[in-house]
């Protein structure tokens, strides 16, 4: 009897034992430099995580800190996500670098993602987004448009992200007129709507008629609504913000990749591979393209996004011609490498102003 109740009672804790193991969900937490409403970069990636909790169900529990600021407190959050027994980090902002890396020395066991940045490590891995492509079909649409030949661009920081997005736009723009050129407000940071409009209200003072933005509100969009001209939504499907200025938006696509960095947990093979996705890789593209549009605009972007899907071409193709008019950046024939493209810190030709250093 005795050894009856004893093999019963093992029995018992080893199959609760065993339940509650496989009821332990992977727990994933997200850093966010501004809030899930901005309607622009953190939605999309929160977009993203609902994703995975959509697919995943309670095998996964995620988590998010919104409005952390790039410096001292992006540490403090992340160690204390690290701590809090999450065994994925997505720390989703470029100023996370090395605050990123820092955390990830004291917990070897957590893996760590990073959006945007340059650094990885052993438990740090890279994930990116090639929005310099929609940003040049963005252009393409905004070289139709324009009835001034003048582009307005907001932008957040002159780190090469945001310097090939200004870039590609303009490019874009100038297969369409050769004398367009694109002025540029930099307003240092991510997500302020107040000073977005501002810049975007200086933009038009300057006689732009199309605005581009790598900032994350909707600000820019509606601003352009409210003077009467055109603007194109940024990493989110921004239509419903602006519908009359809005010519087509920049969309990221974060669901993709995070649910394969979650299986991939799951099956106990972490994600390790750096990935710089673009249209072809469905994490970005041009949508909801207005139908103002030009029909011209659109078979044209319609036959350059099929070019970059099939991989017969790419955005920063020579000849790409610097500033000044002058000097031959990228020969005909030669396209920049994924690195060089990384370490854009020069103007094209089009492009008006000084680059900040």
């Amino acid at each position: 009897m005795k050894l009856w109740k004893s093999t019963l009672a093992a029995t018992v804790f080893a199959l609760s034992a065993a339940n509650a193991g496989a009821a332990d969900p992977l727990k994933m937490a997200w850093v966010y430099v501004g809030p899930p409403g901005d309607g622009g970069w953190t939605y999309a990636h929160d977009v993203g995580r609902k994703a995975v909790e959509k697919k995943f169900g309670d095998k996964v529990q995620t988590s998010f800190v919104e409005n952390v600021p790039e410096g001292a407190d992006a540490e403090r959050v992340i160690r204390e996500l690290a701590a809090k027994g999450n065994k994925i980090v997505f720390t989703t902002s470029f100023g996370y670098m090395e605050q990123t890396l820092k955390v990830a020395k004291q917990f070897p066991k957590v893996e760590f993602y990073h959006a945007t940045g340059f650094k990885s490590a052993p438990n740090v891995t890279i994930y990116n987004s090639r929005m310099y492509e929609p940003a040049y079909l963005a252009g393409i649409i905004a070289g139709h448009v324009s009835k001034k030949g003048v582009l307005g661009f907001v932008a957040s920081f002159p780190i090469p992200e945001v310097v090939r997005n200004i870039n590609a736009f303009t490019m874009g723009a100038r297969t369409v007129n050769p004398k367009i050129t694109t002025k540029v407000v930099w307003v240092s940071t991510w997500f302020d709507p107040s000073k977005e409009r501002q810049a975007a209200e200086t933009l038009i003072g300057q006689g732009a008629d199309v605005l581009l933005q790598n900032t994350d509100s909707s600000a820019v969009l509606q601003t352009a609504q409210d003077k009467g001209v055109n603007a194109f939504g940024w990493d989110s499907d921004m239509t419903a913000y602006a519908p009359k200025a809005h010519l087509a938006s920049a969309i990221e696509i974060w669901g993709g990749y995070y649910s394969k960095v979650a299986e991939a947990a799951l099956a106990g093979k972490p994600l390790k591979t750096t990935v710089w996705g673009g249209i072809k890789d469905g994490m970005n593209d041009l949508v909801s393209v207005n139908a103002a549009v030009p029909d011209a605009a659109k078979k044209t972007v319609a036959a350059k996004k099929a070019e970059i899907v099939a991989g017969k071409w790419a955005v920063f193709t020579g000849p790409i011609v610097g500033q000044d008019g002058k000097t031959i950046i990228v020969p005909a024939g030669k396209s920049l490498t994924d690195q060089e493209i990384d370490s854009i810190k020069w103007y094209v030709e089009g492009v008006e102003g000084q680059l900040p250093r």
